[in-house]
């Protein structure tokens, strides 16, 4: 154990407080249990020791990475029990999906050491959410999203942003941009750099090797956190990649599924399959109206990659603009926890309630006149106009 707490320790260390992801601040910390998903690289790691570091004593605290070879050979309920004999009463568990039989190990610290406190995380979502049915009753469970395009600027510029609700964007954003252009007056050029290499907080450190990262990133969901969910074969794991690759460089569009799974050289049934999976694991939005079920035999109205930086990593120069905004806006406001549907005329209904069209500087109303509540989220531009509201700013709603 002695180990495991100086590796901890010397962890610790280096993790920086100076910016924290805006979700610290909605999860409550003092939960008795809670589970943070997200998808790889969005901080999750990072997020739990800001608060260990911030917060807890340390002689009673236990950070441990269960993809730590240690746990290979030693039990995992055994360790927290020797450390809470020592009078340790926190214990944060990362990676925790690592652990041959992390549910019934979590189950059992919670219930044989009720004096314990416990934060989880881990990146294999499928896997993490399989979980829920066993120990919702135990795990308070939340999510973090990638950064948004506030959450970039702060981190990339060490500056404070405000963040805004969707109310405020839609009715009052010509006066929300003037203090946004104060602090980042070439911020339409951050807006292009977002979209490229901004999603995940290693851009810091990965910069000139982003789209290796994004690359790796993509292999190791499939490759190795999916198979931890699910069963599923290599040559599954091969089509999925081609299967983003094809979305990578698709333009806006009612997907044909059949014609998608003969590319992928698979069944319709199978496809569906797929997706579903690429979105649980944070790869893909598939996007339905409003009156659809999210059954797997339901096929999505559009299908999106997650988020713009996955298109410049997998596109390259096959890129579609019109792709890359809708991606960018769709992301943006789900993460935000909006109800993102399809409309009758514009590209998005948004909470059952505005219709909002997506386009460049020159994009017109026609396609969307004289639906109430509707707005066009244009590109390109730094300033407004009534209805007319820039694209960028939907970045300012978490």
């Amino acid at each position: 154990m002695e180990a495991l707490i100086n590796r901890f320790r010397n962890l610790l260390l280096s993790v920086k407080t100076d910016f924290k992801r805006g979700q610290y601040n909605d999860i409550n910390w003092n939960g008795r249990a809670i589970c943070i998903l997200g998808a790889r690289g969005t901080g999750k790691s990072t997020l739990m020791l800001q608060y260990l570091k911030e917060n807890l004593p340390l002689d009673r605290s236990l950070y441990l990475s269960l993809d730590d070879l240690y746990f290979k050979q030693n039990d995992l309920v055994a360790l927290a029990e020797r450390f809470y004999q020592l009078g340790g009463r926190y214990l944060l568990l990362d990676e925790v999906h690592k652990y041959y039989d992390w549910q019934n190990a979590v189950k059992n610290i919670y219930d044989f050491y009720p004096e314990f406190k416990l934060i989880i995380s881990g990146s294999s979502i499928l896997a993490l959410q399989k979980s829920q049915a066993d120990l919702s009753r135990r795990l308070v469970y939340y999510e973090l999203p990638e950064l948004s395009f506030r959450e970039y600027l702060s981190l990339k510029l060490k500056i404070k942003l405000e963040k805004y609700d969707l109310a405020q964007v839609l009715t009052t954003h010509q006066t929300l941009i003037d203090p946004i252009v104060a602090s980042v007056p070439d911020i339409m050029l951050h807006f292009e750099q977002y979209k490229k290499i901004g999603a995940y907080p290693f851009f810091l450190e990965e910069e000139k090797d982003y789209v290796s990262k994004i690359n790796q990133l993509i292999n190791v969901i499939i490759d190795y956190d999916l198979p931890e969910g699910k069963d599923i074969t290599s040559s599954t794991q091969s089509k999925l990649k081609k299967l983003l690759y094809i979305l990578s460089t698709s333009v806006p569009f009612s997907p044909n599924i059949s014609k998608i799974a003969e590319k992928t050289e698979t069944t319709r049934p199978r496809l569906l399959e797929m997706l579903h999976l690429l979105e649980v694991s944070k790869l893909i939005i598939n996007l339905r109206s409003s009156s659809k079920g999210i059954s797997l035999m339901n096929k999505p109205d559009k299908i999106y990659l997650a988020n713009t930086n996955l298109i410049h990593a997998l596109a390259l120069e096959n890129q579609n603009q019109g792709n890359i905004r809708e991606t960018f806006f769709i992301n943006q406001l789900k993460n935000s926890g909006a109800l993102v549907t399809t409309a009758k005329s514009g590209d998005f209904l948004v909470n059952d309630k505005f219709e909002i069209e997506i386009g460049g500087k020159n994009k017109t109303f026609d396609q969307i006149a004289n639906i109430p509540n509707s707005y066009i989220a244009a590109d390109e531009m730094l300033y407004g106009i009534g209805n007319k509201i820039p694209l960028y700013l939907f970045g300012f709603l978490y």
